[in-house]
């Protein structure tokens, strides 16, 4: 669940953070809630949440 009400504008960071790294689209917008959009900063993180290295 989001922390913040879902932008539409964040719709492309979450499809892409589902279809390159593998998290659900729910973990992605928890992910860009708590982040905002700075990619590198996203992907570690989900990287992290799915255990990769």
């Amino acid at each position: 669940m989001a922390l913040t009400p879902r932008n539409p504008a964040d719709m492309g960071v979450v499809r892409r953070l589902v279809r390159e790294i593998g998290v659900t689209e729910a973990q992605a917008w928890e992910l860009v809630a708590l982040l905002g959009s700075d990619w590198s900063s996203l992907v570690r993180e989900a990287k992290i949440l799915l255990g990769k290295r």
